[in-house]
C-alpha cells in the first residue's frame, strides 16, 4: 500500500494530499521535516558553551569594529588608553550596555509582541533564522516574522506602524527618511543583513552577447528604485558606456517574478537578489553574468531596521532585536552551518524555494548557467556594519541618477541613518580619545571612494542625470 494515499482502502477517504494530513505536497512535507531536523542541529549548536563565547564575542566585535574599521587605529587607541578605560568607555553606550543588560535583565522590555516584515530572499537570512532558532525568545520578544509582497508594500506597513521592524533595502530608510517616494519619516539601518548575494542574470539567449557595451536597446529588471540592485545596474552599463535612462529600459520587478518574465521574453536580464539568480539556472531560463561582488566586493544588499520613532519609545526593545539579529548573523556567517541554514529558510513559510537553489547560494558552490560550477564562498555573506560611508554613496548614486534634487549634506544624513553606534559621543562626554572611523573606503570597479570626496565624487561621472 502507498505510504501517502490509499486508493483501494474502501474505509478511508481518498484526499488529494499528504499522507501526513495536511494540505500540501509530499515535496513540502520532505522539506519541512529536513527543516525541522536542521533547526534541532542548529538550536544545539547554538546553546553550546563554544558558540555563545562565538556569539558574544561577535556582537562585541561587531560594534566595536564600526568604532575601528581600520585595525591600527584600534590598536593605537588602545595603547594610548589602555583596555580598562577602552571598556568603561564603550561599556556605556546604547546598543553595547543595553544588550549586555538583557542577558540578566528581561524584565525591562518596553514591547515584547512585535510583527517584523521579511521579503522572501536569502537576503533576509539572519531576521528569518533568529525566529525558528529561537534568538528572539530568547531575548524575551515574542516576534512574528510576515511574509511580504513587495518592497513598496514593506515601506507602507512601516510607516502605517503595521510592522514593527522590517527587513529593507539598504537605501529605503534613506529615501523614506527624506521624503523620496513617501512622506519624510525618519528611518534607521540597524544593521546590515547581508553583504554581496546578488548578480546579473541574463536570458539564455544572450549567452554570447556578455558585453555590456552591445546592450543597447536591453530590457532589464531591478526590485526596487531605491535598491543597491538600481544603483550597482545604473553604475554597471554606465561605466560600460551606455546612459541607463535613454540607452535601456529598466523595469521594477518584484523578485518572485524576474524568473517568469524572463523566461517569458518580458525582460533580457535582471540584477537582482539570491536566489533568483540561481533560480533561473535551476529552471535553464538564464545564465549568471556576474556576481556583484565582482563590481564591489562586500557591498550592502539588505538591512535590518525599524522607525527612529520605534527606537526612542523602546530603547530595550531595540536592543534585545539587536542582539538576536546580530546573534543569528554570527551564525550565518560560519561556513559550517549554511547547508543546515539552507534547509531551515527553503519551506513555504520563509523562502518557499528548492533546497538546492539555497544551498548553491549560501555555500558559493554553484551553476553558473554555462556549463561550469563555480566556486565563490562570499558570494554571500552577513557581515552586519552599517558603515556610514555605504550610505553616502547611495546618496551620490541617487543624486546622480536625480533621485535627490539639489545639494546634498552626505554625512549629515547617513549618520543620522545608519546607526554605527553613540560611541563616540559617549567617549567625549568620558574626555576620551574619539577614534576615526564611520566611513572606511571602498572600491567600487576598481575605483576608490571616499567618503570625504563625496561631492566630488557625485559629480565627476560623465554620464548622470543633470538636474
Amino acid at each position: 500500500m502507498n505510504e501517502f494515499f490509499s486508493p483501494y482502502d474502501a474505509d478511508r477517504p481518498l484526499l488529494m494530499k499528504c499522507g501526513c494530513g495536511r494540505n500540501h505536497s509530499v515535496a513540502e512535507h520532505t522539506k519541512e521535516l529536513n527543516a525541522q531536523q536542521a533547526i534541532q542541529v542548529l538550536k544545539e549548536r547554538s546553546l553550546t558553551d563554544e558558540f555563545e563565547a562565538y556569539s558574544n564575542e561577535f556582537v562585541e566585535a561587531s560594534l566595536i569594529k564600526s568604532l575601528f574599521p581600520q585595525d591600527a587605529v584600534r590598536r593605537n587607541f588602545l595603547r594610548a588608553v589602555g583596555n580598562a578605560t577602552a571598556m568603561a568607555a564603550i561599556a556605556s553606550v546604547l546598543p553595547v550596555a543595553s544588550l549586555q543588560a538583557m542577558a540578566q535583565d528581561k524584565g525591562t522590555l518596553e514591547k515584547r509582541d512585535l510583527k517584523i516584515g521579511f521579503i522572501p530572499i536569502t537576503c533576509a537570512t539572519p531576521l528569518i533564522m533568529a525566529h525558528p532558532l529561537g534568538f528572539y525568545k530568547q531575548q524575551g520578544l515574542n516576534v512574528e516574522v510576515t511574509k511580504t509582497a513587495g518592497w513598496a508594500l514593506i515601506r507602507d506597513k512601516m510607516l502605517n506602524k503595521e510592522f514593527d521592524a522590517t527587513h529593507f533595502l539598504s537605501p529605503m530608510p534613506l529615501a523614506i527618511s527624506m521624503g523620496l517616494g513617501s512622506n519624510a519619516t525618519p528611518m534607521n539601518v540597524a544593521t546590515i543583513q547581508n553583504v554581496n548575494g546578488q548578480a546579473i542574470t541574463l536570458a539564455l539567449k544572450h549567452k554570447n552577447n556578455r558585453d555590456p557595451k552591445n546592450w543597447k536597446g536591453f530590457k532589464l529588471a531591478v526590485p526596487f528604485d531605491y535598491s543597491m540592485h538600481n544603483l550597482l545596474l545604473r553604475y554597471y552599463l554606465a561605466e560600460a558606456g551606455l546612459n541607463p535612462d535613454t540607452d535601456v529600459q529598466i523595469r521594477v520587478v518584484p523578485p518572485a517574478e524576474m524568473v517568469a518574465n524572463l523566461r517569458a521574453g518580458n525582460i533580457d536580464g535582471f540584477l537582482g537578489p539570491d536566489p533568483f539568480n540561481q533560480r533561473a539556472v535551476y529552471e535553464e531560463a538564464g545564465f549568471i553574468h556576474l556576481l556583484t561582488k565582482d563590481l564591489w566586493d562586500g557591498h550592502p544588499c539588505c538591512a535590518f531596521g525599524t522607525s527612529t520613532e520605534f527606537i526612542e519609545k523602546n530603547p530595550n526593545t531595540f536592543a534585545a532585536l539587536y542582539r538576536a539579529v546580530l546573534t543569528s548573523a554570527a551564525m550565518a556567517r560560519k561556513a559550517e552551518n549554511r547547508e543546515l541554514i539552507a534547509k531551515v529558510i527553503a519551506p513555504q513559510a520563509y523562502l518557499n524555494q528548492p533546497e538546492a537553489v539555497l544551498t548553491q547560494v549560501l555555500t558559493g558552490k554553484f551553476a553558473d548557467g554555462l556549463g561550469n560550477i563555480q566556486n565563490v564562498p562570499n558570494r554571500a555573506d552577513f557581515d552586519p556594519m552599517p558603515w556610514q560611508s555605504m550610505g553616502v554613496w547611495m546618496l551620490t548614486q541617487m543624486q546622480r541618477w536625480g533621485y535627490i534634487k539639489g545639494e546634498v549634506n552626505y554625512k549629515q544624513i547617513a549618520e543620522k541613518v545608519f546607526m554605527l553606534t553613540d560611541a563616540k559621543k559617549r567617549m567625549k562626554e568620558l574626555d576620551q580619545k574619539v577614534p576615526d572611523g564611520a566611513y572606511p573606503k571602498f572600491k567600487i570597479m576598481g575605483r576608490e571612494f571616499d567618503a570625504a570626496k563625496a561631492a566630488e565624487y557625485a559629480k565627476s561621472f560623465p554620464i548622470r542625470k543633470v538636474s
